[in-house]
């Protein structure tokens, strides 16, 4: 798998850590991915054949495989940021599911990244969706 292939197998397996990849998730994914490098250069047949073979291999193999081939054929700079990306991508909806907290501690262990940089992303990542307005009076 290349690191192109599975930077966007993470984020694909963000969005069907609660088991299901609705339209709304794909057009999450697709918004993500598409001004980042590669992707923004890839022509709508090669990005629709990438998210093809990444969805056949998650239908026979399932998340858990599918993230447990991406994760070493990125560098560390790259899955520091496919977790921020699967984090953005899981909560994009702003309903959490508890798979979907099971999927994001997963995907930290998968990428082995230092226990600290982990945590920075998913606090940083808290902060920005969390909803500052509502809490004004707090």
């Amino acid at each position: 798998m290349t690191p192109e292939q599975a930077f966007a197998a993470i984020c694909l397996a963000a969005v069907a850590s609660d088991g299901v990849v609705g339209r709304d998730e794909a057009r999450s994914l697709r918004i993500e991915l598409e001004f980042r490098t590669p992707y923004v250069g890839m022509d709508e047949a090669t990005m629709a054949g990438l998210f093809d073979d990444l969805l056949e291999l998650w239908r026979s193999e399932g998340t858990e495989a599918l993230v447990a081939k991406a994760a070493p054929c990125l560098n560390q700079v790259q899955r520091e940021t496919a977790l921020a990306v699967a984090i953005q991508l899981v909560r994009a909806d702003r309903i959490i599911e508890p798979e979907e907290l099971k999927f994001i501690d997963q995907l930290a262990g998968h990428l082995a990244l230092p226990e600290t940089m982990s945590q920075q992303i998913i606090t940083v990542m808290d902060i920005l969706h969390r909803d500052a307005l509502a809490m004004a009076g707090e």
